[in-house]
């Protein structure tokens, strides 16, 4: 019999990343076939989602669980209600807004036609970014330690400890750990290459060698 999981939308722990609350809800079901995140706004006012494009990546389709929320795609103002769906193409910018206290809009995506859909991870290292921009690098290292032994591990975890390692001078670390983000995920190697947190790195024969195939 196939294995199945339920839970509450409570069930699932919230994240915090220092703009609005998540819920990794694809790591929680240890999906790898496609991404899934909620968020809440405590306030209304509070943005939702954060100003992207997913240029040259997927499509988004987003449903307003509870309250309202206005979204800003393209520059046009999109009014989305509960049961709202909102599906957004790649490189076209979005943002989202909650009109009211405790709205709630769930995000689903997949990988790039033709592609299969690699998980980065990106819901497991935002929420170590605060220490990232508040550049306590040790401390990013010491929390992430458990999660980047964990095979596999997330590629975009690796790359952001990787910087870290960068820039605390650990050139072997960083290294080894860069190796391990970009043979996953080829299109963090075209990240690297114009990273300032990977400047140390650049005129190393490894860091050419990791970054030579990126997409």
């Amino acid at each position: 019999m196939s294995t199945y999981g339920v839970a509450h939308l409570d069930d699932i722990a919230e994240m915090n990343d220092g703009h609005c609350p998540y819920r990794p809800v694809r790591h929680h079901f240890d999906i790898t076939t496609f991404g899934a995140t909620s968020w809440t706004a405590k306030h209304a006012g509070d943005r939702l989602i954060n100003e992207h494009d997913e240029a040259d990546e997927v499509d988004e389709l987003y449903l307003v669980l509870s309250g309202s929320a206005r979204f800003e795609i393209a520059g046009q103002i999109v009014p989305a209600r509960t049961g709202t769906f909102v599906r957004v193409p790649p490189g076209v910018m979005r943002t989202a807004y909650a009109e009211e206290a405790g709205t709630t809009v769930f995000a689903v995506g997949g990988g790039r036609t033709g592609e299969p859909y690699w998980p980065g991870g990106w819901e497991v290292w935002s929420a170590l970014r605060p220490l990232m921009e508040a550049g306590r690098h040790e401390e990013l290292i010491d929390h992430a330690q458990s999660m980047i032994d964990e095979e596999p591990a997330h590629p975009e975890l690796l790359y952001n400890v990787a910087c870290s390692e960068s820039l605390l001078g650990r050139t072997d670390d960083a290294l080894d750990h860069l190796r391990r983000a970009v043979a996953p995920m080829p299109k963090l190697g075209r990240f690297a290459r114009e990273d300032e947190d990977l400047a140390a790195l650049r005129d190393l024969p490894a860091f050419a060698e990791i970054t030579r195939d990126a997409l």
